[in-house]
C-alpha cells in the first residue's frame, strides 16, 4: 500500500512536470507563428501564407482588372498650347461618303497630342579660354575658368541632380545608371565617375540636413522608428525621426538609447512617439522623456495572446482587445463628436481599457501585459491630453518603407560617404514629399547652388 501511494505521487509530479513543459512549448510554438497581425514583425516576414480554402475563395466576388462601374473615367489634361514645340495640321476636301466639296468656311478640329523623345537627349558646351602670349613673360595667359564650370566638371547641375534622382529616387545602382546613359543617353560614364557625381551632391545637401538636426530638439512632437541596413555584411541600423513638417535619417552601428541622446539631446522637452522598445524606455527612464507608446503595436501584442492555446490567458486578451476596439471606436468618431464629449468619451474608455488591462490572471503572458500597463500606461494615452500627438507611430513607419524598399534593391551601402549619402537623400526625398514639393527640383537648386559657392536653399521654410 505504501508503495502504491509513492508510485501515485511520483506519476503525479511527473505529471504536472510534463503539463508545465507542455504549457512552456505551446507558447514558445505561438511566438514562433508570430506574424505582422499579431506583433511587430514587419509584413515582409511573412514569408508563406496558407492556402485560402473554398469558401474563403467564395466569399468575395473578384472584381475584374481595370475602370470599375460607377467610378469617375481618369483622363490625362492635354498639354497647354504654351508647352506645344510643333503643329502639324491634316486637311479633308471632298466628303468620304458622298464626294462632294467640303465648306472651308464652316471647319472645325479635333486635336491628338503625341510626345516624342528627341534623338540628342544631351546638350554639350565646350568652354574655350583663348591664351593670349606675352613677351616679357614668354607665355601664354589664359583668363580663369568660372566656378561653377570647375565644380561642375563634366555635368552641370541640371545633369547631377538627374544622377542624384534616378539613384536615390529610383533605387538605380551605379552599374544600371552607367547602362542607362550608354543605352538611351548615347554615351559612356564609368561608376567610378558616378561616385564622384553622387559624392558632390551629397555635399550639397550636408547644410540643410544639419539644419534639420538642430531642429529637432526643439520640436513638440516627433515620431521615432528605427529599421535594419545592411554595410558589407555588418549589421546597422537606420533611424527615421520624423515631425508635422519633415523627416530625418540617421545610420548608426546602435540601436540603443545612445542614437536618442545624440540626436534629440537631454533636454528634449517634447513628446516622442514610439513603440514599446526598450532603447526609447530607457531614454525615457534616464531623462525623463514624457512618450507616446503606439497603440497599434499595443494591438498586435495583444492579439498575441489569443493565439496562445490557453483559455484563460486568451479571454484575458479578449477582454482587453474589446477595450482597444471601443477606444478606436470612439478615436474613428472624432469629426462627428462635439469637442468636449470626445475627451470625456477618451477619457472613459481609457480608464476602462487600464483598468481591465491591470486585472491580469495569474499567467506568465497576462501578467506581463498587466505589469506593462502598471510601469508605462500613462505613456499610452498621451495623445489624449496633448494636441497634436497621434495615438500610433504611423507617421514614423510611412517614412521608413521607403527605406525598406531602397535596402531590398540596393542590398545597403559599403562605407561612411555611402551612409552620408543615404541619410541625405532619403531626408530629402521624404520631407519634400510631406511638402508636395519636387525632389528634383529641390537636387537641382541644392546643387546649383553648391556650384556657385552659396549655400542651399533650406528643406523647411518657418511658416512666419
Amino acid at each position: 500500500m505504501i508503495n502504491e501511494c509513492k508510485q501515485c505521487h511520483r506519476l503525479q509530479k511527473e505529471n504536472a512536470e510534463l503539463k508545465q513543459c507542455v504549457g512552456h512549448l505551446e507558447i514558445e510554438n505561438a511566438r514562433l507563428k508570430k506574424n505582422s497581425s499579431n506583433s511587430s514583425k514587419p509584413p515582409s516576414s511573412d514569408i508563406t501564407k496558407p492556402p485560402r480554402t473554398k469558401s474563403q475563395r467564395g466569399r468575395k466576388k473578384k472584381r475584374k482588372i481595370g475602370g470599375q462601374p460607377g467610378h469617375p473615367k481618369h483622363v490625362r489634361k492635354p498639354f497647354p498650347p504654351e508647352e506645344v514645340d510643333y503643329y502639324k495640321e491634316y486637311h479633308i476636301d471632298r466628303c468620304p461618303v458622298h464626294g462632294t466639296v467640303l465648306d472651308k468656311s464652316n471647319t472645325n478640329e479635333r486635336r491628338t497630342q503625341q510626345v516624342s523623345l528627341p534623338k540628342k537627349l544631351y546638350i554639350v558646351t565646350e568652354h574655350r579660354q583663348i591664351g593670349k602670349w606675352c613677351a616679357d613673360c614668354g607665355c601664354y595667359h589664359y583668363s580663369p575658368t568660372p566656378y561653377d564650370i570647375k565644380k561642375g566638371g563634366l555635368f552641370d547641375a541640371g545633369m547631377t541632380a538627374f544622377v542624384a534622382y534616378v539613384k536615390g529616387s529610383c533605387h538605380m545602382s551605379y552599374s544600371t545608371i552607367a547602362s542607362y546613359f550608354k543605352d538611351i543617353m548615347g554615351f559612356e560614364v564609368s561608376r567610378g565617375f558616378l561616385v564622384n557625381v553622387i559624392n558632390k551632391v551629397s555635399a550639397s545637401l550636408d547644410d540643410p540636413c544639419n539644419e534639420l538636426l538642430s531642429r529637432l530638439p526643439n520640436e513638440a512632437v516627433v515620431n521615432v522608428d528605427e529599421t535594419g541596413h545592411k554595410e558589407n555584411g555588418d549589421k546597422f541600423w537606420t533611424w527615421c525621426f520624423r515631425t508635422g513638417l519633415y523627416a530625418f535619417f540617421k545610420i548608426d552601428e546602435s540601436r540603443g538609447s545612445q542614437v536618442l541622446l545624440d540626436v534629440l539631446g537631454s533636454e528634449f522637452n517634447g513628446v516622442l512617439g514610439c513603440d514599446y522598445f526598450s532603447a526609447y524606455r530607457k531614454y525615457m527612464k534616464v531623462f525623463n522623456i514624457v512618450l507616446q507608446l503606439c497603440l497599434a503595436h499595443l494591438i498586435r501584442d495583444v492579439k498575441f495572446l489569443i493565439t496562445l492555446s490557453d483559455k484563460v490567458t486568451q479571454n484575458y486578451g479578449e477582454r482587453v482587445l474589446e477595450c482597444l476596439r471601443r477606444l478606436f471606436r470612439v478615436i474613428h468618431r472624432r469629426e462627428e463628436m462635439k469637442k468636449e464629449n470626445f475627451q470625456r468619451a477618451l477619457e472613459y474608455e481609457r480608464d476602462r481599457l487600464v483598468s481591465t488591462a491591470k486585472r491580469a490572471p495569474d499567467r506568465r503572458e497576462a501578467q506581463n501585459m498587466a505589469e506593462r500597463f502598471r510601469k508605462h500606461g500613462k505613456a499610452y494615452f498621451e495623445f489624449i491630453t496633448t494636441p497634436g500627438v497621434e495615438p500610433t507611430n504611423n507617421l514614423a513607419e510611412q517614412a521608413i518603407r521607403f527605406v525598406v524598399i531602397d535596402r531590398k534593391i540596393t542590398q545597403g551601402t559599403r562605407g561612411l560617404s555611402g551612409r552620408r549619402w543615404c541619410e541625405r537623400i532619403w531626408t530629402v526625398i521624404a520631407t519634400c514629399s510631406m511638402q508636395s514639393k519636387s525632389v528634383f527640383d529641390y537636387l537641382y537648386c541644392a546643387v546649383t547652388s553648391y556650384f556657385s559657392g552659396h549655400p542651399a536653399p533650406p528643406l523647411v521654410f518657418d511658416s512666419s
